[in-house]
C-alpha cells in the first residue's frame, strides 16, 4: 500500500471548496497544490460568474472538480454554501483561491477531528509570501466584535504558537464539520465578502461548537489579490460587513465600555480609509452594512471575546493584518 493510500484510509471523506472571481491567475497554483495533496480530496470551486477564463482553466486543469457555475458574483459565503451544497464529504475545507497549501496542509487541517466529537471548525496555518511572517492562525474577538488574524505580521516561529484566544477559523484557510456548518445554516448570505468567518463562528460557538487549531497544517496567502489590495471595492465591501455585524449583533448596546471602545474604533478607521483612500467608502460601506442589519438579530456567546484587548490593542491588530 502507498503512503497516499494508507494516509486515504486513516481519513473520512473531504470536500474542498474554492469560491472564485476572475482569478484564473491564481487558480491554477491553488489547483496544482490541491493535486499535490497527501491524501485524496473532492474540489469543488465555485466560480462567481468570472469572464476571464476561469471556468475553461477549471476544465482544462482539473478535470475531476466539480464546477458551479453561479453565472454571477453573488459574494463569498452565497458562493461557499453553494459549493458546500455541490458536495457530501462529512468534512468540508474552504481554501481562498489565492491561497497555495503545503503538501501536508489537507492531512494535518483534518486530524483535530478525531479528538472530539465537538470539534466543529479547525483553523490552520497560513504564511504571507516568503514564509517568514505569519498572515493567520484563526481569529480572535475584542468586545465590539472586530475580528483579528491571529499572530498577524509576526515573524513564524512554531514553537511559539498556541491556541488561547483561538475563536475560529479565518475563512481562507478553514475546515469545518458539515453536521455543523449545514446545523446552522452556513453562512449568512447578507454578507458579500468579509466577516462571514466571524459571523460563521459566532454561531457554531453558541450552538456548542469548538474550534481547534492545526498549526502544521501550511499555506502561503498571496493576500486580497483578487479583490485588489487597498482597493475602494474592497475598502466598501469589508466597511458593509463591518456596519452589518454591528447591527446585528447589538455591539452598541453591549456595554458602555464595548459601546465606546466600537464609536472609537470605527471613528479611527474610517478616518485612516478616508485618509488613504481620499473618498468616503469605508464610511458608504458601514452606513449601507448598518441598514443591511435591520431587523437581524445575533447572540454572542459567552466565553469567545477576548477581554484583555483594549482600543490600542484593536487599532494595534487591525495596522498589522493590513
Amino acid at each position: 500500500m502507498t503512503a497516499r493510500a494508507a494516509a486515504d484510509n486513516a481519513f473520512p471523506p473531504l470536500d474542498v471548496v474554492i469560491p472564485t472571481w476572475n482569478g484564473r491567475h491564481l487558480l491554477e497554483g491553488c489547483l496544482r497544490a490541491l493535486a499535490a495533496q497527501t491524501i485524496a480530496c473532492s474540489v469543488i470551486v465555485a466560480d462567481n460568474g468570472s469572464t476571464d477564463g476561469t471556468i475553461e482553466l477549471v476544465r482544462e486543469a482539473s478535470p475531476a472538480a466539480r464546477l458551479v457555475e453561479l453565472g454571477e458574483n453573488l459574494g463569498f459565503g452565497p458562493a461557499v454554501n453553494r459549493g458546500v451544497a455541490a458536495g457530501a464529504a462529512p468534512f468540508v475545507v474552504l481554501v481562498n483561491n489565492d491561497v497555495h497549501c503545503d503538501p501536508s496542509f489537507l492531512e494535518r487541517l483534518a486530524a483535530p477531528f478525531e479528538e472530539s466529537p465537538q470539534i466543529g471548525m479547525v483553523a490552520g496555518l497560513l504564511l504571507r509570501p516568503g514564509r517568514m511572517v505569519v498572515d493567520s492562525y484563526g481569529l480572535e474577538l475584542d468586545r465590539t466584535l472586530a475580528a483579528f488574524p491571529r499572530f498577524a505580521g509576526e515573524p513564524y516561529h512554531p514553537e511559539r504558537l498556541d491556541e488561547s484566544g483561538l475563536f475560529a477559523p479565518s475563512g481562507g484557510a478553514a475546515a469545518y464539520r458539515r453536521r455543523a456548518f449545514e446545523s446552522v445554516g452556513g453562512f449568512d448570505e447578507r454578507l458579500f465578502a468579509y466577516m462571514e468567518d466571524v459571523d460563521l463562528g459566532l454561531r457554531l460557538q453558541g450552538a456548542g461548537w469548538r474550534c481547534a487549531g492545526a498549526p502544521e497544517a501550511l499555506g502561503v496567502h498571496e493576500r486580497s489579490a483578487t479583490a485588489g489590495r487597498r482597493s475602494r471595492r474592497q475598502v466598501e465591501i469589508a466597511g458593509a460587513s463591518r456596519g452589518y455585524m454591528l447591527r446585528k449583533y447589538g455591539v452598541l448596546r453591549l456595554g458602555l465600555r464595548s459601546a465606546g471602545m466600537a464609536l472609537a474604533a470605527e471613528a479611527a478607521a474610517v478616518g485612516a480609509e478616508t485618509l488613504l483612500g481620499r473618498d468616503l467608502a469605508a464610511l458608504r460601506g458601514r452606513i449601507a452594512g448598518w441598514h443591511r442589519g435591520a431587523g437581524v438579530t445575533g447572540e454572542v456567546p459567552d466565553g469567545v471575546v477576548d477581554d484583555t484587548i483594549g482600543l490600542i490593542g484593536s487599532l494595534r491588530r487591525r495596522r498589522a493584518s493590513l
